[in-house]
Order: structure tokens, then C-alpha cells, then sequence
């Protein structure tokens, strides 16, 4: 079965398209954002006026129980209605040291350089479930990216790594560190990154938070530092707890976005753009969508007087324009 055979059918324009989900008149994109293809985990950054949304891409056709993602995409958008689409651009490919499986990702800009951060599987190290993580770099945020280092910077072997190390998330604090974090299957961890953005610095540790499952993803207002995550096992809700500090601890908030139909997995992005907050997620809610054929959606995100987070409530519509 044909992905673009199932989903309504899109005019293409070489390597950059205009989602059609949203014509000039229209004030809202819908939900899902993207409906030419199956798109999940995705990654919301923010540069020079533009929301880019990086995501994974299901091609699991038919009723097989697996995921099936080979590359990566982005979606930049300067108003919240209307998408532009590159890619692919990246691939598990693009790792020579890899051998499949391009799961969730996260895309962070440092000193003028764009670092993507990925989940492959390891083609030679395998003493648990055998993924690692990679990073490529570029100096737009829409490529081309390459292999930064030519190796992976965790794998199977990394000391105080865990059986599935994937979900890969980066956050540079105020002073400039930057910290890895990454984790599944009841497991978090989290690292320094050297400057130079392509190494660990010091040892991993441990990340202990409640209800953790998978999906971490930190992002501060204020002075307090949310991380998001999915939790409660699998199916996944989206959970979040907050801290004064980078490395913790972490106080439990409570559920921001609940069970989804037809997804057993929830995997999210949280960002502020134009001074507006954005719960960026996947469902499976498009046409002949299901647990291994997610797509990507964009909803507002809104906080209590007291800095707690309200939960999302998800619409057809997604978030109004803004200039």
C-alpha cells in the first residue's frame, strides 16, 4: 500500500511545497498539520521568525505491527497556518555506522550551527537493543546536514546507558552548557555536551522523575525548567514536572495531554514563538492513520496563575494565525 494513495493527494514543487491545508484565506491549518504524509515525534525550534517542526516519518503500510522510518523531515511555517515542507533531510542512511530504523529526533541551533540529534539503530553494537545516538550538523536550519563525528556519541557500550537508548532532546541553559537527555522504557538519562556539541562531557546520569516513560523534552519559562515526557507506561499519556534547576530535581506536575485514539505512543514538543506557547504533538487521526502511521498536529498550550501547566485540549482546528 502507497502512503500517497490513502491521504488526499498534493501538487509537489520540486524539494519545497506549501502545505495544502491551509489555503490564503484560511485562519487555521487543521489538524493534522500535514496530511501527504505520515509524519511523528516531532521537534519544534525556533529561528530568525520561523517555527521549523522537525518530525519522523511512518511508511508502515498495511496491518504490520512495527514501525517502519527511514527518514527525517521539516515543516517551517512564519504564521501558524501556513507550512512549507523540506525534505527528506536526513536519513539513517546519512550515519555510515547505521543500519535502519530513523526514530524521534530533536534539532537545536548553537553559535550559527544547526545540530540534529538522532535514534538509529547501531549496525556493530548490540548488548541490549542495539540503538545509539547520533548528530549531524548544518549550517541552515533546513540543510544539507552530515554526520558530525562519523561515530555514534551513545551506544549499547556508553557507560550508565539504558537497554533502548533513543529519544534524543537538547537544551542550552542560560550560561551556554548543553545537556542531553534521552530515555525509554522506564529509563531517563541525561549528560553535559561539550562545546563543541558532538561529545559527552563527564559521566551519564541518571534522571529520576515519576511516571517516566519516554519522549523527554525540557523547555523553560521564567526561572522554572518544564520536561516533558510520556508516561504512565505504554499507552502513553504526556506528563511534565518542573524543577529550579537543569539537572533537578524534578517535582511531579501532572498529565498534559491524555491517552490519544488509535496512538499508543505520545510524543510532544513545547515552544514559544511570537509570545505564544505551542503543545507540538503527533496523532493518528489522518486517513488511514493507526499506532505505526502517526501524524503531526499543533495545539495552544496554556499555564495556570501558579506556573502549572493546563491540560492541552486538542482540536480539529489547530492554533489561529498570527503576523
Amino acid at each position: 500500500m502507497n502512503v500517497q494513495n490513502i491521504i488526499r493527494p498534493w501538487v509537489l514543487n520540486s524539494f519545497l511545497i506549501i502545505c495544502m491545508s491551509a489555503s490564503a484565506g484560511d485562519k487555521t491549518a487543521g489538524n493534522p498539520i500535514v496530511t501527504d504524509l505520515y509524519t511523528a515525534d516531532p521537534c519544534p525550534m525556533v529561528h530568525d521568525d520561523t517555527l521549523y517542526i522537525y518530525t519522523g516519518h511512518d511508511e508502515q503500510a498495511g496491518d504490520t505491527k512495527a514501525f517502519l522510518m527511514n527518514d527525517w523531515y521539516c515543516f517551517a511555517t512564519k504564521d501558524m497556518v501556513h507550512y512549507k515542507k523540506h525534505g527528506p533531510l536526513l536519513s539513517w542512511k546519512d550515519f555510515k555506522w547505521a543500519k535502519g530504523d530513523a526514530f524521534a529526533s530533536h534539532v537545536i541551533e548553537k553559535d550559527g550551527k544547526f545540530y540534529w540529534y538522532v535514534a538509529v539503530r547501531h549496525k556493530d553494537i548490540k548488548l541490549h537493543e542495539g540503538f545509539a545516538i547520533g548528530v549531524a550538523v548544518s549550517d541552515s536550519p533546513t540543510g544539507p546536514f552530515k554526520d558530525a563525528v562519523g561515530k555514534a556519541i551513545i551506544t549499547d557500550e556508553t557507560p550508565n546507558s539504558i537497554v533502548l537508548n533513543i529519544d534524543p532532546a537538547v537544551y542550552i541553559d542560560d550560561d551556554g552548557q548543553a545537556y542531553l537527555f534521552w530515555g525509554s522504557w522506564n529509563a531517563a538519562r541525561w549528560a553535559k555536551l561539550k562545546d563543541n556539541m558532538v561529545a559527552i562531557d563527564g559521566d551519564v546520569h541518571t534522571l529520576n522523575v515519576k511516571n517516566f516513560f519516554e519522549a523527554p523534552f525540557v523547555h523553560k519559562k521564567g526561572d522554572t525548567y518544564y520536561l516533558s515526557y510520556a508516561g504512565s507506561g505504554y499507552p502513553s499519556k504526556t506528563e511534565y514536572a518542573t524543577s529550579k534547576s537543569i539537572t533537578g530535581p524534578w517535582n511531579y506536575g501532572g498529565v498534559i495531554n491524555g491517552l490519544l485514539p488509535k496512538s499508543e505512543t505520545n510524543h510532544q514538543g513545547i515552544i514559544e514563538f511570537k509570545g505564544n506557547w505551542y503543545f507540538v504533538y503527533h496523532n493518528s487521526q489522518a486517513p488511514g492513520g493507526g499506532v505505526y502511521r502517526r501524524s503531526v498536529c499543533v495545539d495552544k498550550l496554556e499555564y495556570n496563575e501558579d506556573g502549572s501547566i493546563k491540560e492541552v485540549v486538542r482540536t480539529e482546528t489547530s492554533v489561529p494565525l498570527v503576523k
